[in-house]
């Protein structure tokens, strides 16, 4: 039977902002406390899981993939969290970030009460892989708590009630560390739970004060710790995220003595496009192109001689997916155009286009490691631009390189 009763709200949270300039920042718990500490030792958890940890979110293909977020986003981390009888439960997020090291942890909530689902908030921190995983625990404090204000206000074994209260507290307090004076909070509370020349009431009223719950809501007392599988988070900067993007074909900035652009002659509109507000210049294939079944001018299937051909009809005598163009110059051309792009605060995009030309010298050196689209007999006026002549799928053997 699900837990009914739950653990002290913890402290109060906010969302965490974006870094300025998308720069990195550790992933921390979105709460606006001082630095949370990792929970008290409670050995090992248990192997199976006295406390069940299902449907963990955000999960990709059941964590063969990860989750993505980006640099200083905030977003959630839910399961479903439940145990047998009517003991309180909790639970708490832990980050790992790409060299295994773990964030504070994130004390997480029911998001609505009786659904058994809890979530709590996390910000992204550096790029790289990360991993999460959920801890579900029982927490006897809350459930003591509950027990003990209905039975002291009703006078039911209150010295009982009262003593096994202290005993936890006294349990709690070996895991609360001495700074700041937060131990002797709990401990004082033990005292006055034992203190029997006080009313009843006012021994446990000792132990519900808000300085004694600030504590506990850091450094609760977990028992029956269970952890689910840690799941993959793949963390990326701001541009992953969002940007606008210019598609630019370099070869269309010629000039009339050249009239097929280079990477040189491309980089001179860079300053416009920047100028418009765009992250990125997008750029199709720039490698060699094949001339087998290559097309003309709109698309027709008869070039002329001067006609260069389709981008993406990758291949030729020339190279293949590792080469670069020849009439758009060389890799150390290409080098420059993108650093000119990086000095106006833009990046640079290529087509990863896998599709190849009959004439790539990967299908001409493994043509068992190809397959071959079939050719249109007649392709019709609407289906045109999208013929297959141009090219053939890229081979599909691991032994092929390009």
């Amino acid at each position: 039977m699900p837990a009914k009763h739950h653990s002290s709200p913890s402290p109060t949270r906010r969302t965490g902002a974006r870094a300025p300039g998308g720069e990195s920042r550790p992933a921390r718990p979105a709460d606006a406390g001082p630095h949370v500490p990792e929970p008290p030792p409670v050995g090992e958890a248990t192997a199976v899981g006295r406390i069940p940890v299902l449907d963990v979110r955000p999960v990709v293909q059941r964590g063969r993939r990860p989750a993505k977020a980006v640099t200083g986003e905030t977003f959630e981390i839910s399961a479903t969290v439940f145990r047998e009888g009517h003991d309180a439960v909790a639970a708490n997020v832990v980050l790992k970030d790409p060299g295994g090291r773990p964030d504070p942890w994130t004390p997480m909530r029911e998001l609505a009460p009786g659904t058994d689902r809890w979530g709590a908030e996390v910000t992204a921190g550096e790029p790289g892989l990360w991993t999460f995983a959920v801890e579900a625990w029982g927490d006897p404090v809350s459930t003591w708590r509950h027990h003990a204000q209905i039975k002291i206000p009703a006078g039911m074994d209150t010295d009982t009630v009262l003593e096994e209260g202290a005993r936890l507290y006294e349990r709690a307090a070996a895991g609360v560390p001495e700074e700041g004076g937060r131990r002797a909070v709990i401990l004082a509370a033990v005292e006055s739970l034992r203190d029997e020349t006080r009313p009843a009431a006012a021994r446990l009223a000792a132990a519900l004060t808000p300085q004694v719950d600030e504590v506990l809501a850091r450094h609760p007392l977990r028992d029956l710790v269970t952890t689910s599988e840690p799941l993959p988070l793949l963390v990326e900067r701001e541009r992953a995220l969002y940007g606008s993007w210019y598609e630019f074909f370099p070869r269309s900035e010629g000039t009339r003595q050249q009239p097929h652009g280079t990477f040189r002659t491309a980089a001179r509109r860079l300053p416009a496009i920047a100028a418009m507000g765009f992250d990125v210049v997008y750029l199709p294939p720039i490698h060699p192109i094949g001339t087998t079944f290559r097309k003309g001018r709109n698309n027709t299937l008869s070039p002329g001689p001067d006609d260069v051909g389709v981008p993406w009809a990758i291949g030729s005598p020339e190279g293949g997916h590792d080469a670069v163009h020849p009439d758009l110059g060389t890799l150390d051309d290409f080098t420059w155009f993108v650093a000119q792009a990086r000095e106006l605060g833009m990046e640079v995009a290529l087509d990863f286009a896998l599709q190849c030309s009959p004439d790539h010298p990967g299908c001409k050196n493994t043509p068992s490691g190809s397959t071959t689209a079939p050719t249109a007999p007649s392709p019709t006026r609407r289906t045109r631009r999208r013929s297959t002549r141009t090219s053939t799928p890229s081979p599909s053997t691991p032994t092929w390189t390009a």
